[in-house]
């Protein structure tokens, strides 16, 4: 999966500081729990992930750097959102296939 600069920049920050990667964890878990699907889960967590962006530029490095040098232009923190659910939720089961033409189950 590839990840946009400011995707790569909270994934970073997550994995260094383990107090805020526990928070995230939790959210992202909720998140699946409370949603129908990973797709509208991802949906929520990319905007709750824009305002974390938002509100640690104001305070803390490398976002407040970043932000004075780039601006705070939206961008979209769905390919990250979509990794952090991979990365710490159970995977869903896999559907059954489908039985070809004979009845028999492919493969």
């Amino acid at each position: 999966m590839s990840l946009n600069r400011s995707e790569q920049m909270i994934y970073d920050y997550l994995q260094g500081h383990p107090e805020e990667r526990q928070y995230w964890q939790g959210k992202v878990r909720a998140a699946v729990k409370d949603s129908s699907d990973h797709h509208a889960a991802a949906d929520r967590l990319q905007g709750d992930l824009w305002a974390y962006l938002v509100e640690r530029s104001a305070v803390v490095e490398p976002f407040r750097s970043a932000a004075q040098r780039d601006g705070l232009r939206r961008t979209s923190m769905r390919n990250l959102a979509e990794y952090l659910i991979r990365l710490w939720t159970e995977p869903r089961p896999k559907r059954p296939a489908p039985p070809d033409v004979a009845g028999r189950q492919i493969p």
